[in-house]
C-alpha cells in the first residue's frame, strides 16, 4: 500500500521522457495512471509496465480529443484525482522567421493543451473528497526567464506559470492544490531532437550538441527525467497539502 494507495492520476505526454518517468513514481506509490499521448506504441510500452495502468491516445491541441481522454481514464479507473499537464513541444527558430503557423503551434501544444487537459478533468478533480486532489503542471525554466530562438516556447511556459498561479487560487477553496514544475535541460527525447539540429546546422558532434544544453543548467549537466518526476511525486503527497501556488524549478542541482 503506497502513499497514493486508491488515487487515480492523468497524465499527459505519458508515453517518454518526463511523463513515463511521472508515471513510474506515482505508480510506484499506489496510484492507477492513466497515460495519454499522440502514439499508441510507447503508450502501450509504459503502460504494460505498470501494475495499474490505461494508455489512451489524444491530441490535447484538441478539445474533443481532451473530452473523451478524461472519459476513457474515468471508465477505466474511476474519477481522476491528480492531473500533470506534461504534453509539450519545442521548436527553435529566430523571431525573424517565425511566422504565425510556428507561433500559434507552440501556443496550442505547451499552453493551451494544458488548459483544455485540466478543463476536461476539472469537475472530477474538485469533486468533494477526502483524499489527495492535485493539478501539476510541466513548464519550464524557459516559463521564468527568456531563451533565445524559442520566443513563442518561452511566452507559452510563462502562460503556463500564469495559469497555474492563478487556478491556484481560485481552487484553493476546493481543496487542490496547483503547482508548476519548471526544469531546466532535460535528457529526454525532446531535448536529443534539438541536438540533432545542432549537429546538422553545425556540424558539431550528439555529444558537444548535447554539451550545450547541459552547461545552460547551473550544475553543467542535464536534468533527468527521474529528478522532475520525484519532485511532482512530492507535490502529490498528503504531506504536500499546504504547497500551493508553487513554481518550482529543477536545474540540476538537486544532486
Amino acid at each position: 500500500m503506497g502513499a497514493l494507495s486508491g488515487r487515480h492520476a492523468l497524465i499527459t505526454g505519458g508515453g517518454t521522457g518526463i511523463g513515463a518517468a511521472i508515471a513510474r513514481v506515482l505508480a510506484d506509490e499506489g496510484a492507477a495512471v492513466s497515460l495519454a499521448g499522440r502514439r499508441k506504441a510507447p503508450l502501450d510500452q509504459v503502460a504494460g509496465s505498470l501494475r495499474k495502468a490505461t494508455a489512451i491516445v489524444a491530441d490535447v491541441t484538441k478539445e474533443m480529443d481532451c473530452v473523451a481522454m478524461a472519459a476513457a481514464a474515468r471508465a477505466a479507473h474511476g474519477p481522476i484525482d491528480i492531473v500533470i499537464a506534461n504534453a509539450g513541444a519545442a521548436i527553435s527558430v529566430p523571431f525573424a522567421k517565425m511566422d504565425l503557423g510556428h507561433w500559434s503551434g507552440m501556443i496550442d501544444v505547451n499552453l493551451t493543451g494544458a488548459f483544455l487537459t485540466v478543463k476536461a478533468a476539472l469537475a472530477d478533480v474538485t469533486r468533494q473528497s477526502a483524499g489527495v486532489r492535485r493539478i501539476v503542471f510541466i513548464s519550464s525554466t524557459a516559463g521564468l526567464k527568456g531563451y533565445p530562438y524559442v520566443a513563442a516556447y518561452c511566452a507559452a511556459k510563462h502562460g503556463v506559470v500564469g495559469l497555474a498561479r492563478a487556478l491556484s487560487l481560485e481552487l484553493a477553496p476546493s481543496g487542490v492544490t496547483v503547482n508548476a514544475i519548471c526544469p531546466g535541460y532535460t535528457d529526454t527525447p525532446l531535448l536529443d531532437a534539438a541536438a540533432e539540429k545542432i549537429s546538422t546546422k553545425t556540424g558539431r558532434s550528439r555529444e558537444d550538441s548535447r554539451a550545450i544544453f547541459a552547461r545552460d543548467n547551473p550544475s553543467g549537466r542535464l536534468v533527468r527525467p527521474e529528478e522532475v518526476a520525484r519532485a511532482v511525486l512530492r507535490l502529490c503527497l498528503p504531506s504536500a497539502a499546504s504547497v500551493n501556488g508553487e513554481t518550482i524549478p529543477i536545474t540540476g542541482d538537486q544532486g
